[in-house]
């Protein structure tokens, strides 16, 4: 095919540089210029033919030129960060910073292959990372891969064809016993904490719902709870917190309170009163139910770390706060409660959700199953 000067869009031709390599070129809208270098002019006669193929069919990369560093950012911070929560946001700003691009940064769009995707799963492997959260950075690049795919950036997202690892839980759950959250929630008596550990060993709610209810979420007449809010932290330098909508639309739910956790409330607002008595004019009053001296939100790095406090003086295991919820989950599938209400009550989208999380506690069931056949039928001569 002969160089054209004049080629229309869907056009295209091969020519040869002065320094001898050949040129694929079709032309674009607005009369623009797709050009690919070879050795030879068969692989040119190959590329164009590919291209033009590849045009006719609307997925032909056209974008411009731009490092993976370049197009990651963008896609971050001009598209996606918009439409997921800022503790969404902050973990996925995490994944690129950490893992993405200093590994692949530097490497052009159009050019990234699966090969090299698939060399830093494995060196992330290698570098003690769980499969787990190799999965997690996956998921990230994947999103921005389709991305670009969608604006004709890239023909192709290479992490299709990326083999993932086999998912392995490298942490079983830690869960309090029963007598052990039971001794938690005594020492915490004589904390301030007293009310916000109850409700967390109680209903199982997660750090961020726990500090981000209002009284008007609940209404101890009808002893029911709302979760509507969630309250994190900001993954950017910035201080504060950022309050947004809970995890997952399954999160915003309605549960009912027992007696020990209407209690814990009615202590948390005689707490309250005395607290604002003390701060004065410094108080604010926004009707948060777990607030700081001040009325306002409580830091969930400040909550972490009086955690850990009470966890020493009641001389228990070094957990994680979230693992008050798996404690929550545990000790009622132990009393027999259903898989079924606990999902709902931790607001799971999906009963295999929990199955899968504490499923390993239902094998320790099964001696109270069989006794539970033996009391209903009786022994049988």
């Amino acid at each position: 095919m002969a160089k054209s000067d004049h080629s229309k869009h869907g056009e295209g031709s091969v020519f040869k540089r002065k320094d001898g390599r050949y040129v694929a070129q079709v032309t674009l809208e607005n009369r623009k210029k797709k050009q690919t270098y070879h050795k030879s002019e068969k692989e040119a006669n190959a590329a164009l033919r590919k291209m033009l193929h590849e045009l006719e069919q609307g997925t032909l990369a056209t974008g411009p030129q731009q490092t993976l560093k370049v197009y990651l950012d963008n896609w971050l911070e001009q598209v996606h960060k918009h439409s997921v929560r800022e503790s969404t946001y902050g973990n996925y700003r995490t994944v690129l910073d950490v893992h993405l691009i200093p590994a692949l940064g530097h490497i052009p769009l159009q050019k990234l292959k699966p090969q090299q995707v698939q060399a830093m799963y494995a060196a992330k492997l290698e570098e003690g990372l769980s499969s787990g959260r190799v999965r997690s950075i996956h998921m990230v690049l994947y999103m921005a891969l389709s991305q670009a795919v969608r604006w004709n950036l890239v023909a192709r997202n290479v992490c299709e064809l990326v083999k993932l690892p086999a998912y392995k839980p490298v942490r079983k759950v830690q869960a309090l016993t029963l007598d052990q959250a039971k001794h938690l929630m005594q020492v915490a008596k004589e904390h301030k904490l007293d009310a916000l550990i109850t409700l967390a060993v109680i209903t199982g709610l997660r750090r961020g719902e726990l500090l981000g209810l209002h009284w008007s979420d609940i209404d101890l007449n009808k002893r029911t709870l709302t979760v509507s809010r969630s309250v994190g932290r900001y993954f950017d330098g910035r201080k504060g917190v950022v309050v947004s909508e809970p995890k997952t639309e399954n999160s915003k739910r309605q549960i009912m309170l027992p007696a020990i956790a209407l209690d814990a409330l009615k202590r948390q607002q005689e707490l309250q009163k005395t607290m604002q008595e003390h701060a004065g004019a410094s108080w604010t009053e926004k009707g948060i139910v777990f607030s700081d001296p001040h009325g306002d939100y409580i830091h969930p790095n400040t909550l972490v770390d009086g955690f850990k406090r009470l966890l020493r003086s009641a001389d228990l295991p070094v957990i994680r706060f979230h693992d008050l919820r798996h404690s929550a989950a545990t000790i009622l599938i132990s009393l027999g409660v259903n898989a079924k209400v606990i999902q709902q009550l931790l607001g799971h989208s999906d009963i295999s959700i929990t199955l899968g999380i504490y499923g390993h506690v239902l094998p320790s069931m099964l001696d109270q199953a069989v006794d539970v056949i033996d009391n209903a039928y009786g022994e049988q001569t």
